[in-house]
């Protein structure tokens, strides 16, 4: 993995942290953070677009957030397992590996044109 697709990844995880700010976030301190993480997320997301296709960069970034979201939400809050749930969890997750694998980084000439 190269570091602009890890750059998306971090802003997946980042993207996790301002979802579940967004929905638990109760003190000045949670906002902050909340705020922070979009932040981070949303410019991480923005500079790994310039070198790889948008709409890749965004189905990752959205399906990785959403499996992310679903497994915080199961582990660090209780919310119940539901098998038809994880199954599609995992379909999403094929379906962003899938386009990992055959999205092309953009070269800079292309970049450039």
């Amino acid at each position: 993995m190269n570091k602009t697709w890890l750059s998306v990844v971090i802003a997946a995880l980042f993207e996790v942290g301002w979802v579940i700010g967004l929905k638990h976030a109760s003190g000045l301190l949670e906002w902050g953070a909340t705020v922070i993480a979009i932040a981070v997320s949303f410019s991480l997301m923005i500079a790994a677009s310039r070198t790889l296709d948008v709409g890749t960069v965004y189905a990752v970034f959205v399906g990785l957030g959403t499996a992310g979201t679903v497994l915080a939400e199961i582990l660090l809050f209780g919310a119940a397992v539901q098998a038809g749930k994880m199954i599609l969890i995992g379909v999403l997750l094929l379906g962003v590996i899938g386009l990992k694998m055959v999205s092309k980084q953009k070269t800079k000439e292309a970049h450039h044109s």
